[in-house]
């Protein structure tokens, strides 16, 4: 399915587009990240674990919508890569905000021609975060409420772990002070421990941008990512 012109359009201009981009943060330079865009003009931030493979939330990829993955080339340029692959986890429900139940909002995408070589594989973490602790959330989400011309920098932000997990230890819940936080745009991006590995992936935001952001963590889902990349002949990075 070929991508209509209004989301050609948005790869020079960016604009937010309902997706869930880091608000009081700085920019960064992505090494490990890009964005993925939709037939329907979804935008969200994806964590790179192959040159072949992507990580992202998993309602970012849900549905019948054509995927691209999007980065700039050496010259600033737009460059799109169709999505060969899709598998979003068996465990993603897409009513669960609604309704309130568990989902593992979690996908990998297989762009259909290898990434270039600067866009290193991160490093996906086995540890736990405790309350208090501060994460770096990272993503190409909107800079500030209502600006969505902002989208598509990447941005950093430190933010602490107001409430570490649920009983399933699924889930790791940030809040930062005045609003810092993530916004449309950042669902997807990786949540990153001092050691810089990639512990969780942002997936949901309560309220408005800078709100309670809920995310991911990989670590209980370790054995889905390394079956369906070994699949598609791929591995992943895991730091003890």
């Amino acid at each position: 399915m070929p991508l209509p012109r209004a989301v050609l359009a948005l790869c020079l201009m960016l604009p937010a587009l309902p997706a869930a981009a880091i608000v009081g943060g700085t920019e960064a330079p992505p090494q490990s990240a890009v964005m993925v865009l939709n037939s329907a003009g979804g935008v969200c931030s994806a964590v790179v674990l192959a040159p072949d493979a992507v990580i992202t939330a998993g309602h970012c990829a849900a549905g019948p919508q054509a995927l691209r993955v999007h980065y700039r080339g050496p010259d600033g340029s737009p460059v799109l890569v169709e999505a060969a692959a899709r598998a979003i986890h068996p465990g993603y429900d897409a009513g669960a905000v609604a309704k309130r139940r568990r989902s593992v909002d979690l996908a990998l995408l297989r762009p259909s021609e290898p990434l270039p070589a600067r866009f290193a594989p991160a490093d996906l973490g086995a540890g736990e975060a405790r309350a208090g602790e501060t994460l770096t959330l990272s993503g190409y989400g909107a800079a500030k409420p209502g600006d969505p011309r902002s989208t598509g920098t990447f941005r950093n932000v430190a933010i602490p772990v107001v409430e570490p997990y649920g009983p399933s230890k699924l889930l790791v819940w940030m809040q930062g002070a005045r609003g810092a936080g993530a916004c449309q745009g950042d669902s997807g991006g990786p949540v990153t421990g001092a050691d810089g590995a990639v512990l969780a992936i942002t997936a949901w935001i309560g309220g408005t941008c800078g709100g309670l952001t809920q995310a991911v963590r990989v670590a209980p889902q370790r054995d889905w990512i390394d079956r369906t990349l070994s699949r598609w002949s791929l591995s992943a990075h895991w730091r003890p």
